[in-house]
């Protein structure tokens, strides 16, 4: 690796059989027209998804960081209800987080107005809904390091305070002492975090920018479908069915594309080059060997990639997605004919632009004529990928 690589790009051909990977609002799968023909889609919000959730060896939770907690009841879950544990009053407890919610998620004044009336809505509501207040309208991503800090500040003024009077006016003044380390912790916290950044929709929270980009997977060829027809048989009900039902099946060649900003990632984890490479090599085993999937329980839908390309370079990325703009034909070794059309396609850019990336590939069959350097294995091509990562 030189000093100038800066962007990793992995590229998988992954083939799924009679899965429903990533459902619309319908229950069908996801869908998307390209090439004039209609695909099947993995949303890359799915894979995110998978990819944070796994548990494996060489799953990003086995690294041993913090990660981060997505949900709307994160100041009410995760720091309200255990303070109260503490044996403080609810009253103090929403006067002290309506406080630093509010700087921490950089809302407005008119907002910091409107949370005063938290403290009163605590007092009357049910005991049971007293930390309801606290919810936030969108779900946001919070660090375990975050959620740490914010509850020991909250356990520090309220150990201070007399009453919810007294907790509301120390936080203001807390504010006022430590506006630096509110800001700071704004932004992205949790290993999950610094990877694929906070997912905001609107001003909540300042935004953590992804050190990683994920694409939407999607078949190389046109959809294949059908309804699959399902029974539930009653026991106890001769010749009886106690449900009926259908769902969609589909199955295909997957295209999936990540990206990561390699000094991205290092700034996102505190200037840890170290930590950065094994974040990389983690991250490679996840993209290539965690698979997405609804039904589980009846589709056992788990596949590795057929196929890993990755690159290091320092230009602007890009998609080699337009390798299957024409559909690949469903018909003969499709396999074999994905990786010809993905040679293709490479090789007509490094003509047209160069070939500035170094480059390993790996495959269970024949890498065709893809233009790059066969790795041994595929752990020695994420070994390499790593290598990018610390080098950054």
């Amino acid at each position: 690796m030189t000093d100038e690589t800066r962007f990793l790009q992995i590229h998988t051909l992954t083939t799924y059989a009679a899965a429903l990977l990533n459902r619309d609002d319908i229950g069908l799968a996801k869908r998307l027209p390209f090439g004039g023909v209609e695909r099947i889609r993995v949303s890359s919000q799915c894979l995110k998804r998978h990819w944070r959730r796994s548990a494996d060896a060489w799953s990003l939770q086995a690294l041993g960081e913090p990660m981060a907690v997505r949900s709307r009841q994160i100041f009410a879950d995760k720091i309200a209800e255990p303070l109260r544990k503490e044996g403080f009053e609810p009253r103090a407890i929403v006067a002290v987080l309506a406080a630093l919610q509010t700087r921490l998620l950089g809302e407005s004044a008119k907002a910091e107005r409107a949370r005063k009336n938290q403290v009163d809505e605590a007092e009357a509501a049910d005991p049971d809904k007293r930390f309801e207040s606290l919810h936030t309208e969108q779900v946001i991503v919070l660090g375990e390091p975050e959620i740490a800090f914010v509850t020991e500040a909250a356990r520090r003024l309220l150990a201070d305070a007399g009453d919810a009077k007294d907790a509301a006016k120390a936080a203001d003044a807390y504010l006022k002492e430590n506006r630096a380390n509110l800001d700071a912790l704004r932004r992205a916290c949790g290993l999950d975090a610094a990877l694929f950044g906070r997912m905001v929709t609107s001003d909540i929270l300042a935004r953590g920018d992804a050190a990683v980009h994920v694409a939407h997977a999607f078949t190389v060829h046109a959809a294949e479908a059908e309804p699959d027809y399902f029974t539930a048989v009653d026991d106890l009900v001769a010749l009886g069915s106690g449900h009926i039902n259908q769902s969609e099946l589909t199955s295909g060649l997957f295209y999936g594309y990540v990206v990561v900003d390699l000094p991205l990632l290092v700034a996102n984890l505190s200037g840890d080059a170290v930590l950065a490479g094994r974040v990389v090599e983690h991250l490679a085993h996840t993209v290539a060997k965690v698979s997405p999937g609804a039904k589980l329980g009846s589709t056992a839908p788990y596949g590795y990639a057929e196929v890993v390309l990755a690159e290091a370079g320092a230009r602007q990325p890009r998609s080699l997605a337009n390798a299957f703009l024409k559909p690949v034909p469903r018909n003969g070794d499709l396999g074999t004919a994905a990786v010809g059309a993905l040679a293709r396609h490479l090789g007509a850019f490094d003509r047209m632009y160069g070939a500035e990336e170094q480059r390993r590939v790996v495959a269970l069959g024949d890498v065709g004529a893809i233009p790059a350097e066969p790795a041994e294995s595929f752990s020695a091509l994420a070994g390499w990928a790593a290598a990018a990562g610390r080098a950054s």
